[in-house]
């Protein structure tokens, strides 16, 4: 696991849900998990692997983390701030392009799911 971003250990939180952050993440190696703290509880949202980004609301917006990320294993994970990431942007367009596509995905993914809840929360009411 040889890389320039930090290596995260087995459990170890990357940053926590509620947080301020003004920089996004890629997984170099290895693997984090996104989890969504409610009443207590920890709900998975989705794993990530080798190449997929996160955090990267935090360039657009200066609100706090909506999930919790967790390295699970080993993970080496870079660290992008706003001026390097609007410098890769410059010297590779498509990288934006390719941002906003899996930002779509995220959202196309979590209307199906918040869909599927209200359709069982509504047929537990009956």
């Amino acid at each position: 696991m040889a890389g320039l971003g930090r290596l995260y250990q087995d459990g170890e939180i990357i940053f926590r849900q509620g947080e301020t952050g003004n920089c996004m993440y890629v997984v170099q190696d290895g693997t984090v998990e996104a989890i969504a703290e409610s009443n207590g509880e920890e709900v998975v949202l989705r794993t990530l692997g080798k190449n997929d980004f996160f955090g990267e609301m935090a360039l657009f917006e200066k609100d706090v983390r909506t999930a919790t990320i967790r390295a699970v294993g080993p993970a080496r994970v870079l660290t992008i701030d706003r001026r390097n990431f609007l410098r890769g942007v410059v010297e590779d367009p498509s990288l934006a392009m390719r941002m906003v596509k899996t930002m779509s995905h995220r959202i196309r993914d979590l209307t199906g799911r918040l869909a599927r809840y209200e359709n069982t929360a509504s047929l537990g009411e009956t």
